[in-house]
């Protein structure tokens, strides 16, 4: 049962054959559907009234001709009648959805017009009749199943199997209504969680975060048949279309569906995650900038995986698709975000004597971020307590009952360390609780704790604001304050829940597939605080192109001199932090004379960085301290390199009217570039991409790129631009336009 643009046809008619000459809602002005001539009673013309419903349900900007409404709220149509009911008849309503529907999986309805409403129930209340007219209201129940639904119906006094076909309406969750589970108080909430059709993503290191704009576009053309459409391609509804169906009525198993589908590893889902750096036959996940293109893509190539995404291209369509089908989700980074494989609450390091990741023992992870979304429902499984935002991550890291998919946790259940709860607690809380520790693997297979930053796991968890393009950090809806006593309390909370503990002190074995076991004891154990401290200092604006110039700031804190071997390294990252090419690696022997302070100096430049810079534009840069008597500290430093575009709209916008677009671009490298494009794209401002080609450029060159836009939708849109070449790395940007009506 599907749809497309101008292919839906409507039958009408109580009794005889099937309808002619209709006519689609919304096609004209009145929204009339027209029969043909039969004799006794029959339906001449129905008014889906699309636009008084379609502003009542918030739905009005959803294209195409099927009337879209919300669940829990009455929705109202017109019925156009050859001659009236006789006094004693009334019409029966039938409501469809999905294969096999029947009663018994509330996927099928049937009832009559009344004048009385019952909550909990599908209902038709008659609200006015004339001689030839009927105005009806179709009221579902806040927990229907939502979906594609048929609606036929018949009189009273007429055999079951005379239904008629009057046609389709789709229904959504309703974050609009009190008893939804979806439910949603705060109207501005539900202005940008639900209907804004753009929105920011925030990537970077913890000390340079940087936004992102990303255009959702759950209103534009097919999106939400796509959504649809990706229900009916999981593995569940694939193995049982019926009882599948029958559970769409519950958030919990959608947006659990859904995490599960918008990557492809189980199954022919939308996106497919590449993280090597390599992305041949397909699109760099740092080319898209939205969700629009890549659905599409999904779609049309008859559900074959779009290749390639990453973490906030995973976050931006899984927002896309449960906005689209009514739930409020918003896009969530976390920085220094942790990827605890073996489930044991701590991220383990393993490095060299230069501190480079020894890969082969690492299993576990900390990326520089990772993006997820969270939605807000109730938790009707778990309790009052846990309602509200739930986190979902469509990222495939790990299984969950056997797929690849990520919640819903709550996040008040995480803030308690109530990693016992479903789904996925104890991932979500590593992911920003974890305990960061490292250890030195020395040449003879023993190892080492080597002191350094056990907190940075979970750092500047960002969203964005309501109503801006500003950034809300929210650490503090998933952890109490860092080193807090609630904190560690939570956190041992959280590994007696995991490890089942049941009296302090009991030591459980974790086998790690390195071979490699680790003691609860020892990890809990801190290193020795060394003598000396450490801390990278950069002493000029990374920017992408230039030699980069920094320090390696060591204090003595003791009152006696300290000889420490210093031993540096840097790579070129991913921003999961693994690391791609080695472009420093040197050593100094340092003498720290009674509270002195040092600074090393570090230049590396550009030559030795540019050819193994990845598109994320990271670089990691390593100190491993080693002090005369034996303490050890390792001082690490993430660097984003820094690029420039800025965005002027020359003019007011106006609905139907063009305006011209300026985009300031800069070569930032000093050597001529040639075959570099500009992107644009947003929703309400352009059909489609648009792809500009840009002019050569000399070394450091700026250069103003000009483009006319016509909007097609008023109120606050996105433009994004994206600067592409074969010489650098993207750069992006993006500005809000606020396009007025024309008068």
């Amino acid at each position: 049962m599907g749809f497309s643009k101008g292919h839906l046809t409507f039958f009408m008619g109580l009794l005889g054959p099937k309808i002619k000459n209709s006519k689609e809602p919304g096609s004209g002005t009145s929204g009339f559907v027209h029969s043909c001539e039969v004799k006794g009673i029959r339906v001449t013309e129905v008014d889906w009234q699309r636009p008084r419903n379609g502003a009542a349900h918030h739905t009005e900007e959803y294209p195409g001709p099927v009337l879209v409404v919300r669940r829990g709220q009455r929705f109202t149509f017109t019925l156009k009648m050859n001659k009236p009911l006789e006094s004693e008849e009334t019409l029966i309503f039938t409501v469809e959805t999905g294969p096999q529907a029947s009663e018994a999986l509330h996927t099928k309805a049937v009832f009559q017009t009344t004048e009385l409403e019952v909550r909990d129930a599908w209902m038709a209340v008659k609200e006015i009749q004339t001689e030839n007219t009927m105005t009806v209201s179709l009221i579902s129940p806040p927990n229907a199943v939502i979906g594609r639904y048929q609606l036929s119906t018949r009189v009273s006094s007429r055999r079951r199997n005379s239904d008629r076909k009057l046609g389709e309406f789709i229904l959504l969750f309703n974050p609009w209504c009190p008893e939804d589970a979806v439910f949603l108080a705060s109207e501005e909430e539900r202005q940008e969680y639900v209907l804004s059709d753009s929105g920011v993503i925030f990537r970077g290191v913890e000390k340079h975060i940087r936004a992102q704009g990303w255009n959702f576009g759950q209103f534009e053309e097919d999106i939400l048949n796509i959504c649809l459409s990706i229900l009916d391609r999981s593995l569940s509804h694939q193995a049982d279309p019926a009882t599948d169906v029958s559970r769409r009525h519950d958030p919990i198993y959608v947006t659990r569906a859904i995490s599960a589908m918008v990557n492809s590893n189980n199954d022919r889902g939308v996106v497919q995650g590449q993280w090597q750096g390599k992305y041949g036959g397909g699109t760099s996940p740092l080319h898209w900038s939205g969700s629009v293109a890549i659905l599409h893509k999904w779609f049309k190539g008859r559900f074959k995986p779009v290749k390639y995404g990453q973490c906030w291209v995973f976050a931006g369509v899984m927002c896309t698709v449960l906005r689209c089908l009514g739930i409020a989700t918003r896009v969530v980074s976390n920085f220094n975000s942790a990827h605890d494989t073996d489930r044991n609450l701590t991220v383990d390091k393993y490095v060299d004597s230069f501190g480079r990741t020894l890969e082969d023992l690492t299993e576990d992870s900390m990326w520089n971020f990772h993006v997820w979304n969270e939605s807000w429902f109730a938790r009707q499984d778990l309790g009052p307590s846990y309602n509200g935002w739930q986190v979902l991550d469509a990222t495939p890291q790990e299984e969950s009952e056997g797929v690849f998919r990520c919640g819903p946790a709550s996040v008040t259940a995480i803030r308690e360390g109530d990693v016992h709860l479903a789904h996925d607690g104890p991932f979500v809380f590593a992911e920003v609780n974890a305990d960061y520790i490292t250890w030195l693997w020395n040449e003879d297979e023993s190892r080492e704790r080597v002191y350094s930053d056990t907190k940075k796991i979970g750092r500047c968890i960002s969203t964005k604001a309501v109503g801006s393009d500003s950034r809300v950090d929210i650490t503090s809806l998933y952890k109490y304050p860092e080193g807090s006593r609630k904190e560690r309390q939570v956190y041992s909370k959280a590994v007696k829940k995991l490890f089942s503990m049941e009296v302090s002190g009991r030591r459980t074995r974790v086998h790690r597939a390195s071979g490699c076991g680790l003691w609860r004891d020892d990890l809990l154990e801190p290193a020795t605080k060394p003598c000396i401290t450490g801390k990278f200092k950069v002493l000029e604006p990374p920017m992408l192109g230039h030699d980069l110039k920094l320090a390696l700031c060591l204090g003595n804190l003791t009152s006696r001199a300290q000889q420490v071997q210093v031993n540096l390294s840097g790579a070129t990252i991913l921003y999961t932090r693994r690391p791609v090419a080695e472009i420093l690696h040197e050593s100094h022997a340092v003498k720290l004379e009674p509270q002195e302070e040092k600074n090393i100096p570090i230049a590396i430049s550009y030559s030795q960085y540019k050819k193994d810079l990845t598109e994320d534009k990271k670089i990691l840069l390593a100190a491993m301290c080693l002090v005369t008597r034996g303490e050890k500290l390792l001082v690490e430093k993430d660097i984003t390199l820094e690029d420039f575009i800025t965005i002027k709209v020359l003019g007011p916008a106006v609905v139907g009217v063009a305006v011209t677009v300026e985009v300031m671009v800069v070569n930032p490298l000093s050597e001529r570039v040639e075959n570099c494009m500009l992107t644009v794209e947003g929703s309400g401002l352009l059909q489609g991409q648009l792809s500009i080609d840009v002019p050569s450029l000399e070394p450091q060159e700026k250069a103003s790129v000009q483009f006319n836009i016509t909007p097609s939708r008023s109120g606050p849109r996105q433009l994004q631009v994206d600067l592409i070449s074969p010489h650098f790395p993207d750069i992006k940007g993006f500005v809000i336009i606020h396009v007025a009506t024309a008068n």
